[in-house]
């Protein structure tokens, strides 16, 4: 009888321990899929989703820290490694290059979502040969943020769309702030810096330094490196910049102090601006930017040729992108949406209590439905650091700006001979 108890209970056991096992263990037929990305590219909560959503998917995701561009080149160079899903950045075109690294989503399906895309972004994340290599997050539409206060005291309009019909161009816009001169003895500035104004102009062009060809652009004298390089130029010489360096610390105090009335910029810039001007609360506004709508910013996910699972990280891909989570991540992390249908989200008509709560999502919905599609080539980081550090020069040094014009298109010229 004892021993009959006792292989009663050994039985049990081992049952409880197999049952244990089993319910603690992972499919032995999931397949994991590794994913890098950088802190707040990504909503960390729809990633934990993932395995709801597909249960015979493992998700491997790891933040990356420090510069996050490198770590990925270095892996592209070393020929091995990486993760299934990786993230861009707006450098996307510098990858291009290496565009055979990667998969061409519309072999894996990407052509039947097309159309629930701004096009303008999705086409940043083509070739010009045509291969589609990476998929969009989110965008950076910009606006023209503005002191609501400051405008009206230097009698300037302050209803957003008032201003906006007032200064619907780069020249009506630097005429105010000649106002703003005035009116304040020129204590408080029309905007921020040199860069900022020359990058503002080029962001509404579609084609800044390069042809899809790849020919160098920017030094005819009707392209929108020059106008945007003129524009500048005649911003500082007018006396109009704070020449504050964009969100450096002294930046932030000039926007709280109020030195600063106005700079044009990205929507993520207003966490930015709520940081570093606490004490301007209720006191901004937005609207649509001088010169036309633009776009600072703005992600990716791509799949790398190493991935053993294609079909199935295009397949999450398309769930975490997808519209209805887009306007998640929008109210979640302030992710700005690449879905059309994301910006019919009722969180973009939600009011901003530190813009006066005006819904601002108004503002920069309406300038993301309006970018032109552009080519940036894969130098255009080196190009656009090239043509910033000379117009500095001429902002903070007192450089001649046709000298300073002459010497960095010689210096693009040597870049593009590397």
């Amino acid at each position: 009888m004892v021993k009959c108890r006792f292989v009663s209970c050994l039985i049990i056991c081992i049952a409880l321990f197999v049952s244990g096992c089993s319910a603690g263990s992972p499919n032995p037929d999931s397949k994991t899929l590794t994913l890098w990305y950088w802190n707040r590219s990504l909503d960390d909560n729809l990633i934990k989703a993932v395995e709801k959503e597909f249960p015979g998917i493992r998700i491997q995701a790891q933040k990356i820290g420090g510069d996050f561009k490198s770590k990925l080149k270095t892996t592209l160079a070393a020929g091995k490694g990486g993760p299934d899903i990786v993230a861009f950045n707006d450098w996307v075109a510098e990858l291009f290059t290496s565009s055979d690294r990667f998969y061409d989503l519309y072999e894996l399906g990407a052509k039947e979502i097309e159309k629930d895309y701004l096009d303008w972004k999705w086409q940043l994340g083509v070739t010009p040969e045509g291969k589609m290599i990476a998929m969009p997050i989110d965008t950076g539409p910009t606006a023209l943020f503005y002191r609501a206060d400051l405008f009206e005291q230097a009698g300037l309009p302050s209803d957003p769309e008032e201003v906006h019909r007032q200064l619907a161009t780069w020249e009506d816009y630097l005429n105010a702030g000649i106002k703003l001169n005035e009116a304040f003895g020129g204590k408080v500035k029309l905007t921020d810096n040199i860069t900022n104004v020359y990058n503002q102009v080029n962001s509404q062009s579609g084609h800044i330094y390069f042809s899809k060809d790849g020919s160098f652009i920017g030094e005819d004298t009707s392209s929108s490196m020059k106008t945007a390089w003129n524009t500048a130029v005649k911003a500082s010489h007018m006396e109009l910049l704070a020449n504050a360096g964009s969100f450096s610390s002294e930046w932030n105090a000039a926007m709280n102090n109020g030195r600063i009335a106005s700079f044009v910029g990205a929507v993520w810039a207003k966490e930015i601006l709520m940081d570093a001007a606490p004490d301007t609360a209720g006191k901004w506004r937005v609207t649509r930017a001088p010169g036309g709508d633009g776009n600072n910013g703005g992600s990716f996910l791509a799949i790398m040729k190493t991935s053993r699972y294609p079909e199935e990280s295009f397949e999450v891909m398309k769930w975490l992108l997808n519209p209805e989570n887009q306007a998640k991540s929008y109210e979640t992390i302030n992710l700005f949406p690449s879905a059309s249908g994301a910006l019919e989200s009722p969180a973009m008509l939600r009011k901003d209590p530190f813009f006066g709560n005006q819904p601002t999502g108004e503002i920069f919905t309406a300038s993301a439905r309006h970018v032109k599609s552009a080519y940036f080539g894969g130098k255009f980081a080196n190009l656009n650091g090239i043509a910033g550090r000379q117009l500095q020069s001429v902002a903070l040094e007192g450089k001649d700006p046709d000298t300073a014009w002459e010497d960095a298109i010689k210096r693009i010229k040597r870049e593009l001979l590397r």
